[in-house]
């Protein structure tokens, strides 16, 4: 999906939170950004386009309402990340509930805080991105 057809704007996280398949408990990947109406992951394995799940997040501990969100999404688009020993996935999430709006907006709210805290201290989005993108093996 390009940013022409993008209705939302993501936000891009600069810490990685698991996502699993609920269904079968295995990890699908890390969430690399997210709004209310899709998110990218990023995984070890490619992800076939058109595929539906029911994806869950496990929230980070400082976050203070639920411990995981729980929502149905398809995916989109597939295609090597930025290290090719990885996999950028992008899902539509068309049916997410107002419960777990509200849960997304508090997330993007505390990660946004977060950040400026970062960038206050240490040094421009992109050089950030770069250090990321270099320790993703951790992600394994």
């Amino acid at each position: 999906m390009d940013s022409e057809t993008r209705v939302m704007k993501r936000r891009h996280l600069f810490y990685y939170l698991e996502v699993f398949d609920a269904i079968s408990g295995q990890q699908v990947g890390n969430l690399v950004d997210i709004s209310t109406r899709g998110c990218k992951l990023v995984s070890r394995n490619k992800i076939p386009k058109d595929q539906e799940m029911t994806l869950r997040i496990m929230l980070p501990e400082e976050y203070h309402g639920e411990k995981e969100l729980i929502f149905a999404a398809r995916s989109v688009w597939s295609a090597n990340d930025i290290n090719p020993d990885f996999y950028d996935t992008g899902f539509e999430v068309p049916l997410l509930g107002l419960e777990e709006r509200k849960v997304i907006r508090v997330l993007l709210k505390g990660l946004a805080s977060t950040i400026k805290k970062a960038l206050k201290n240490c040094c421009t989005p992109q050089i950030l991105r770069q250090k990321w993108s270099r320790n993703a093996h951790l992600l394994a």
